[in-house]
């Protein structure tokens, strides 16, 4: 079998509504589109979503060095050597993570297909739905709560509360929240990076009756001294994820103790393969990891579900971007119910069209 085409397109989504985090507010989700088609006529699809911020890149950036490098690196070969693909993407495309996601996943995807299996399966399968949580960017306080009860209302259990700008702020927003939902949901924080080492520890010790399950990187992403700080002193688990990016920095916050816990996302890290081998060093370490998205259309959410099935370590997920993006044309990939993220039964990653 033998790769015969490769295309590659982008695309603007408009969100259902704008959101605001502590660097950063975000009106709409482009993509990069990637599909691989093979001798037999099965294509597979893939997408990219990258955050500048984080990753380094950007969509345009992730269309040209596809286009550029696409066919060389995939044109005539069997589709199914992922990890000679892989290390032929990484020479290319070292400063892309995004692009090396699409592709692989676009890969896997394919791979799916032709076993007419789901992809979760063929990685081992370990559970076959996993709880998510919805994300509340940072509002005003009346419509903080106003947005939360409707969450509750749509069955989720787990809510991530945006933060960072101010302390004060997220503090009293965090206990109305509490108030508002009620003891059993399940309420997480991220900063994104927007408090120093003093801030963090005034905001657990001020909401330790919002019971909270988990701070995420509250501090800046190359702020390790103050990162083991918090995670030796914080009563709240600390979750790293701008801090985290590839496999060699989920080395450095396991040997260092960076981290009680730590945010996978295939955009950060460039696919599947490599977060495994993150998640691999996580367990290897006794640090728990989440499953999470940048604004990725449903198609891009079903690669890290399957991806957090199929591993026993991944026990907490993020993946929700997909319900905020208005004409989602891959919206069937993945279900949500009872606050639970179910695969498509279709095979691949759930996306046909």
């Amino acid at each position: 079998m033998k790769i015969t085409n490769v295309e590659v397109w982008q695309e603007d989504y408009q969100l259902v509504e704008p959101y605001t985090i502590a660097y950063e507010t975000f009106t709409k989700a482009p993509q990069v589109f990637v599909r691989i088609e093979n001798n037999k006529g099965i294509s597979g699809y893939g997408c990219a979503s990258p955050d500048l911020f984080v990753t380094g890149e950007t969509t345009t950036q992730i269309f040209n060095v596809l286009k550029k490098h696409g066919d060389e690196v995939l044109i005539g070969k069997d589709p199914f050597i992922i990890n000679r693909h892989r290390y032929s993407m990484q020479k290319n495309m070292k400063d892309f993570p995004g692009a090396r996601a699409a592709v692989e996943m676009a890969l896997y995807d394919m791979l799916g297909k032709h076993c007419h299996l789901p992809v979760w399966r063929l990685l081992g399968g370990y559970r076959k739905s996993i709880k998510t949580c919805m994300t509340i960017g940072i509002k005003p306080l009346d419509e903080t709560i106003a947005a939360v009860n409707d969450k509750v209302k749509e069955g989720f259990l787990a809510l991530k509360i945006k933060g960072g700008a101010d302390v004060e702020e997220d503090i009293e927003k965090i206990m109305k929240v509490r108030e508002a939902v009620g003891p059993k949901i399940e309420i997480r924080f991220d900063a994104n990076q927007g408090y120093d080492v003093n801030e963090t520890m005034h905001f657990v010790q001020a909401t330790q009756k919002a019971n909270l399950s988990i701070i995420e990187q509250p501090v800046g992403k190359m702020r390790h001294e103050d990162l083991v700080t918090l995670t030796k002193h914080s009563e709240v688990p600390i979750m790293a994820d701008e801090t985290l990016i590839g496999l060699m920095d989920a080395f450095k916050i396991a040997r260092n103790g960076l981290a009680d816990m730590v945010n996978i996302k295939l955009m950060k890290c460039g696919g599947i393969t490599e977060a495994t081998q993150i998640n691999a060093v996580a367990r290897s370490a006794g640090l728990s990891a989440m499953v999470g998205c940048m604004d990725e259309l449903a198609l891009g959410i079903s690669a890290g579900l399957h991806f957090a099935l199929a591993h026993r370590n991944v026990n907490i997920a993020d993946l929700d971007s997909h319900l905020e993006i208005i004409g989602d044309p891959t919206a069937a990939a993945v279900i949500f119910r009872d606050g639970h993220l179910f695969p498509s039964a279709k095979p691949g990653f759930g996306y046909d069209p």
